[in-house]
């Protein structure tokens, strides 16, 4: 029986281990597709983060690091590309949710792929929504409601995981 449990938890761990190395795989083959296939990016990002400086936020004496001119044209391939990327991880997270209830993963393992779904999706929402539509905010301003905003997002992401933890604990309970 003892060497039954110890199959069961060494199949657990591969399964597991194999979807943590498929995202992982994922992941690097989403970033080097999206430095392929866009033009000029490896350039662009390296040309946005030289372009960092310390700047007030606004209506306070607080200063962070922002880029000189956030909403610039030559940004916009960034943030595309930013974007693109979220949307994509986002959207695997869909295939790596099938896996785990595939694979009959913890119910934590699950929960927290539904929160990283939701982040990476929410992730390419902001940046569609505050970094490449025009806004009615001035560009350093819009900069820093991004960021305010991806926190905020990452708080919706523990509530997502939380309720999904709550609902499987209430339903052992029962």
């Amino acid at each position: 029986m003892a060497e039954s449990s110890g199959t069961l938890s060494h199949a657990y761990r591969y399964r597991e281990s194999l979807i943590g190395a498929v995202s992982a795989g994922f992941f690097l083959i989403t970033l080097g597709a999206l430095f392929i296939l866009t033009p000029g990016l490896f350039g662009r990002t390296i040309d946005f983060f030289e372009s960092f400086e310390f700047a007030p936020l606004p209506g306070t004496a607080i200063s962070w690091f922002a880029p000189a001119n956030p909403l610039s044209p030559s940004n916009r391939i960034v943030y595309t590309a930013v974007e693109q990327f979220c949307y994509a991880f986002g959207v695997f997270h869909v295939v790596i949710l099938a896996l785990r209830f595939a694979a009959r993963s913890a119910t934590s393992k699950k929960a927290d792929t539904a929160g990283n779904l939701v982040f990476w999706i929410g992730a390419g929402y902001l940046v569609r929504r505050l970094l490449l539509e025009s806004t009615v905010w001035l560009s350093l301003t819009t900069w820093f409601v991004f960021w305010a905003a991806i926190i905020a997002l990452v708080g919706v992401t523990l509530i997502v995981r939380a309720i999904i933890l709550a609902a499987t604990m209430s339903r052992r309970m029962v």
